[in-house]
């Protein structure tokens, strides 16, 4: 059974960086898609990012150039660093993988990420 833990939030200032980590164990996701989401208080889920296979990377308009997913397959891990973070970014991050075809099906528990003005 695939699992994913996230880590590296935290609490930081606007303008500041944080790196989160994304450990996938219980099968191999090399071939998987591996994707962030986050929620934001009183909001929906959305899409932050998400690469596939082949390391090709895609980002929400809100998050281009900010940014950079990244995954490292021999160590089943997967990146997110988020540089001039904003309050708005302000949200639960959710680590997530495509397992058994190309909708994200496994997620992780989230870390929390809360950026101060």
């Amino acid at each position: 059974q695939a699992q994913l833990v996230e880590s590296g939030g935290g609490l930081v200032q606007a303008g500041d960086s944080l790196r989160l980590s994304c450990a996938a164990s219980g099968r191999t996701f090399s071939n998987s898609a591996m994707g962030w989401f986050r929620r934001a208080p009183g909001k929906e889920r959305e899409f932050v990012a998400q690469i596939n296979r082949s390391r090709y990377a895609y980002y929400a308009d809100s998050v281009k150039g900010r940014f950079t997913i990244s995954r490292d397959n021999a160590k089943n891990m997967v990146y997110l660093q988020m540089n001039s973070l904003k309050p708005e970014d302000t949200a639960v991050y959710y680590c997530t993988a495509a397992t058994a075809g190309a909708s994200f099906d496994s997620w992780g528990q989230g870390t929390q990420v809360t950026v101060s003005s």
